[in-house]
């Protein structure tokens, strides 16, 4: 007999979502994908390791005929994902849900990942979160007075769960914390599945931080399970797969293809993207990225991957979904303007490559998107002016731009203030004029460990340094409550200023400090 226990708290209506039957349909996800999950974890730390000692990434021989195959296209659109020329990501929240579902946006992401500080009153909120707004019981009033209630016709909802890398310490198999993927992903279906298909749509994911196309399949299996435990018909859930790491951009077409009747296209998650390229070749000085805010879509290496996606989708008959544009409005009306019309070009350029959609933070850049996809979509724009090779997914070397001191602070800044928000449990954070995320977090502390690791010269003189940056964290540092100072400055070292990278989310150097 298994032994499961429950070590998180038991909050107001946690009842409602932590159930027997929910409960253990979680557990038979688990006991079934938890090996193979382990073995994928593995090959991701070999592959790695590889990388360290010189290897690069290139395009798959063994799966060529795959890519060469022009017969095979993913599932047409499900209803609800015909359209998805504006999208609008945010943490489960209640008045953020609101707020985002009411934005007049095509799809809202209801992010348990990097928007979420995954403490166990989060998780199960965001699932009371998804169940109150499919049963339209969301509406409530503020503290403040302010009236929030759902409109007539909501966006809809796409749910995207923790990464295969994360478990969750607050359901115990037989003495193992369980995957966050599968809690995240089988509270979802369990609770909320046939509600989306009683309104319309269906249950509909977005899948992040995948690694390659043996990834992918276990989320098919997962998929496949999962309906036939529920009785739910096979391909009813539909899942767009973020590709935001270097080793899945050479395995867009395997993605899609183990993914075919779930699939509902790849998104081209750039903030992840770019951390991505740092964490495997960041101990390599051909790999030495500038300032984060030099490190644009239209830089060589980033732009050779966002053309390839649109290519792959077009020509496999899925969306292909934009990144995410952070901006928030600002008070200041011509820094406002400034910021919308980065956006309205960001969001353009986009179109004008071929995306069907993209990403917003803020309701208030829902209409800019918008406006910039004048057509339900573009799939028949097959760009087949694409020509993708290695070498254009990998040329980071042709990044223009320098690293400054001014960009060594802003990361810097970065990084200890999304620390302290997210040990607050808040894992999305309004710094400097930007949505900030754990994606972004991510790129701060790890250009600031890459810079210091190769001694990068800085644009303005000097070179970065262990003493420089911890003068920047300690001035940062005095902007913080006195008694968090010290727990945040553990963490960026770290996470920062280690002689070895370490993974952001998987060290552990979180865990203790979320209950």
């Amino acid at each position: 007999m298994r032994s499961v226990e429950i070590t998180g708290e038991r909050g107001p209506r946690f009842d409602e979502v932590l159930t027997p039957e929910a409960v253990a349909f979680v557990v038979r996800l688990d006991d079934e994908f938890a090996g193979r999950r382990s073995e994928l974890l593995a090959a991701r730390r070999e592959r790695r390791a590889r990388f360290a000692e010189g290897e690069l990434p290139d395009f798959l021989p063994h799966t060529k005929h795959i890519r060469e195959d022009e017969s095979w296209r993913v599932a047409s659109p499900s209803p609800g994902l015909a359209r998805r020329r504006a999208e609008i990501t945010g943490p489960p929240e209640r008045k953020m849900a609101v707020n985002a579902l009411n934005s007049g946006a095509d799809v809202w992401m209801a992010d348990f990942e990097d928007a979420c500080a995954p403490t166990w009153h989060n998780v199960i909120t965001g699932q009371l979160t998804l169940i109150d707004a499919l049963d339209r019981r969301i509406d409530f009033t503020a503290d403040s007075g302010k009236r929030y209630e759902l409109c007539a016709e909501p966006a809809t909802i796409v749910v995207r769960p923790r990464g295969w890398h994360l478990v969750d310490k607050n359901i115990i198999v037989d003495g193992r914390p369980v995957s966050a993927s599968l809690l995240d992903f089988g509270l979802a279906l369990f609770h909320s599945g046939r509600r989306q298909l009683e309104r319309g749509h269906g249950p509909y994911f977005y899948l992040p931080k995948l690694e390659g196309h043996l990834e992918a399949r276990l989320w098919n299996d997962v998929f496949c399970f999962a309906q036939d435990q529920l009785g739910l018909p096979r391909g009813t859930i539909r899942a767009t797969t973020l590709i935001e790491t270097i080793t899945a951009a050479f395995e867009m077409d395997e993605i899609l293809y183990e993914l075919r009747e779930h699939s509902a296209g790849l998104n081209a998650g750039r903030w992840d993207y770019i951390f991505s390229v740092i964490k495997n070749f960041g101990a390599r000085p051909e790999f030495v990225l500038p300032d984060r805010g030099q490190v644009t879509m239209t830089v060589p290496f980033m732009r050779a991957y966002t053309e390839l996606l649109v290519r792959t989708c077009h020509r496999r008959g899925a969306h292909a979904i934009g990144g995410m544009s952070a901006f928030l409005p600002n008070p200041d009306p011509e820094t406002n303007t400034a910021c919308m019309d980065i956006v309205r070009q960001d969001k353009e350029r986009e179109s004008i490559d071929g995306f069907d959609g993209s990403w917003v933070a803020h309701p208030a850049l829902v209409e800019t998107c918008r406006a910039a996809f004048p057509r339900d979509d573009q799939l028949d724009r097959q760009r087949t002016d694409v020509v993708a090779t290695a070498a254009g997914l990998l040329a980071v070397d042709r990044t223009p731009g320098r690293v400054t001191e001014p960009g060594l602070r802003n990361n810097v800044s970065v990084a200890v203030r999304y620390f302290d928000a997210w040990l607050d449990g808040t894992g999305a954070a309004a710094i400097n004029g930007l949505m900030e995320d754990a994606a972004t977090a991510e790129i701060a502390r790890c250009q600031v460990w890459q810079w210091l690791r190769h001694v990068t010269p800085l644009a303005d003189g000097g070179v970065v340094t262990a003493d420089l940056v911890e003068d920047m964290v300690d001035k940062e540092l005095l902007s913080l409550k006195p008694e968090r100072r010290e727990p945040v400055r553990e963490l960026f070292r770290r996470n920062a200023l280690a002689s070895e990278l370490p993974t952001f989310f998987t060290t552990g150097a979180y865990a203790r400090h979320l209950a």
